[in-house]
């Protein structure tokens, strides 16, 4: 996911894609440790997606603390 598909997106929005992005990790290196993940890359994919959705969902946060 591009950062700026992730800005367009609600705050529900990013968490519950966090949360899908959160489960295929699990998933993948429950694969990775059992030998059946094909395609490694995608683990680093997801964990990018993780953070990219986190540091978007802190920069909100910070914009927010700021209007006040």
């Amino acid at each position: 996911m591009k950062p700026e598909e992730i800005r367009k997106l609600s705050r529900a929005d990013m968490q519950e894609q966090l949360g899908g992005f959160r489960q295929e990790l699990f998933n993948l290196r429950f694969q990775h440790s059992t030998g059946q993940l094909e395609n490694t890359q995608r683990l680093s994919q997801v964990r990018k997606n993780i953070a990219r959705i986190l540091t978007i969902l802190r920069e909100k946060e910070a914009g927010k603390a700021h209007d006040k």
